[in-house]
């Protein structure tokens, strides 16, 4: 029986369901989740992601990583942790670039958040040589010192989306419209995580919000102050929480009905960064952050590496835009760091 069979038959027997449970089944059903079985990523795939348009974005990454480690008081062992690592692409990059960084490597115990089998096999051929511990969840990395990078992965987290009604707040909800899957409402009891600024909502305005992203931003934020160290995410959303439905599904670079063929597109929203910011200092962790991918970028010295490359790779100038051009990926995509409290500003972020 497929994804979607599955689905309706449940809707049948239970109710509607939320915009999570589609977006945890659509993605990571044991059968036909689609994280679980493909690669997406590249021309042959969905979409493509920062570390793929050039090895300079893993290998500033890898920088940020190592100034990061050295601020910690070069900490031995340390845990470098991807979340949702891809072929692996950024990681090689960040540890060629910091091979000569005395002592940083010895130090590395790498540690991969990952569910795809596909995706594991090609991290596997990119990485092996650094001996990697693979982990369906981050709760799973074990306990100690850790350096956390997460490039796209936030936006993958399910969302619930709330609309605000004459009465209070509704929730959009997944049921069945004849036997096809269809968009309905029901009644909801997550009007507290509405950002304060969203509370006072004219009607008719949406609002999303994600339990799944608060609570990483909170795992996170209390590994680091037991643990001590840092996690820079980055991923595409507004600064600000702000209203609006963002719930979308991309497939072979287009974008694709949601609800049409569960298991086989990629399904997102933008990540809320505030959200994020309040959850990791209620927490009592430290934040820097949102600022935007092409600033992030620059403070970390993109040019001078684009030039150096330039003079052998004519494809350079055209990845240097794409990755923080303010029409790009430079304002898109936003950049915060969650770090223990007693740590200097993190490399990026020091004004």
């Amino acid at each position: 029986m497929s994804l979607e069979e599955r689905l309706k038959r449940r809707i049948r027997a239970f109710g509607p369901i939320t915009l999570a449970d589609y977006m945890t089944a659509a993605l990571a059903d044991p059968e036909e989740g689609y994280y679980r079985r493909r690669d997406p990523l590249g021309a042959a795939g969905d979409f493509v992601t920062a570390p793929e348009v050039s090895q300079m974005f893993g290998e500033l990454i890898g920088a940020w990583a190592a100034i990061t480690w050295q601020q910690m008081g070069r900490p031995d062992p340390v845990r470098l942790v991807e979340i949702g690592p891809g072929r692996g692409t950024l990681m090689a990059d960040a540890l060629r670039a910091t091979a000569r960084v005395e002592g940083f490597h010895p130090a590395l115990r790498l540690h991969l958040v990952e569910i795809g089998e596909r995706l594991m096999e090609r991290q596997r051929a990119t990485l092996g040589k650094w001996n990697p511990t693979w982990h369906p969840e981050l709760s799973d990395v074990p306990e100690g010192p850790a350096i956390v990078i997460a490039n796209e992965f936030l936006d993958t987290l399910p969302i619930r989306q709330l609309v605000r009604s004459g009465s209070g707040w509704e929730e959009l909800m997944v049921g069945l419209q004849g036997d096809e899957l269809a968009y309905v409402f029901g009644p909801t009891a997550l009007a507290p995580l509405v950002p304060p600024i969203l509370e006072s909502a004219l009607p008719g305005t949406t609002v999303e919000v994600s339990p799944a992203r608060i609570a990483v931003a909170d795992l996170l934020a209390r590994r680091i102050l037991a643990h001590g160290g840092a996690a820079l995410l980055i991923d595409y959303g507004p600064p600000e929480s702000r209203a609006g439905g963002t719930f979308q599904a991309i497939r072979s670079h287009q974008k694709w009905p949601p609800l049409a063929e569960p298991g086989t597109a990629d399904i997102t929203s933008h990540v809320d960064f505030g959200e994020l910011v309040r959850a990791a200092r209620l927490a009592g962790a430290a934040t820097y952050g949102p600022i935007g991918q092409g600033e992030f970028l620059e403070r970390l010295g993109i040019r001078p590496r684009a030039e150096r490359l330039s003079a052998r790779d004519a494809g350079v100038a055209e990845a240097l835009g794409r990755l923080i051009d303010l029409d790009e990926m430079g304002t898109l995509f936003q950049v915060i760091v969650i770090a223990h409290p007693d740590l200097p500003a993190p490399a990026g972020f020091e004004s």
